[in-house]
């Protein structure tokens, strides 16, 4: 197998041992038995476990990253682009993989290198939103980025108990309810300045 596919294939039988056990409940023989691969195979390609999470997490920061930005810049109307950026976010906790526990809910989440990557994350997503912000606004960059960070908060938070209900809301209907309180409120901005 090609060392993209086989890397490939490592991360994906680790998010689903690192997804069920929990970081610390995850053992290096299970994620290659899942894989279907002997232990030194997976050695090969990631020398310990917190390599192999942090691989993982990595992966799936840059690919909500990514949808997070597409959301962001899809559109020059900024309430197209809140939408789009709320159901996003939505979308992200839907998938069926649980990337989403993995960057959210990890057992390591107050471990410096990943307490780090996650503020990285979070920074520059609300720096992205915070850019569009003082443009449309005028408001000075750290207003226009703490508007960012409320904004990003809001639909992670709000995304997590959408999933955690059970489907006894449609996604659509989830994410325009945020979309709307979102919009209402930051539509004001530049009304207001």
């Amino acid at each position: 197998m090609p060392r993209d596919e086989r890397r490939a294939q490592l991360l994906a039988s680790a998010l689903e041992v690192f997804v069920n056990h929990g970081y610390h409940g995850a053992a290096m023989d299970e994620i290659a038995e899942t894989a279907k691969v002997s232990k030194p195979v997976l050695y090969q390609h990631f020398p310990s476990k917190r390599e192999l999470y942090l691989a993982l997490l990595d992966s799936h920061l840059a690919g909500l990253t990514t949808m997070l930005i597409d959301a962001l810049n899809c559109t020059t109307d900024n309430k197209l682009r809140v939408q789009a950026t709320m159901k996003a976010y939505f979308l992200f906790m839907a998938k069926d993989d649980q990337a989403h526990r993995l960057v959210f809910e990890s057992d390591l989440v107050n471990d410096p290198e990943v307490a780090a990557r996650l503020e990285k994350f979070n920074a520059n997503y609300a720096d992205a939103i915070g850019k569009v912000i003082a443009e449309d606004t005028k408001l000075p960059p750290v207003e226009a980025t703490l508007l960012g960070r409320a904004l990003a908060g809001m639909a992670q938070v709000s995304a997590r108990y959408w999933l955690e209900a059970n489907g006894d809301l449609d996604i659509e209907v989830a994410s325009d309810l945020v979309y709307r309180l979102a919009w209402r409120g930051i539509s004001r901005f530049p009304k207001e300045s």
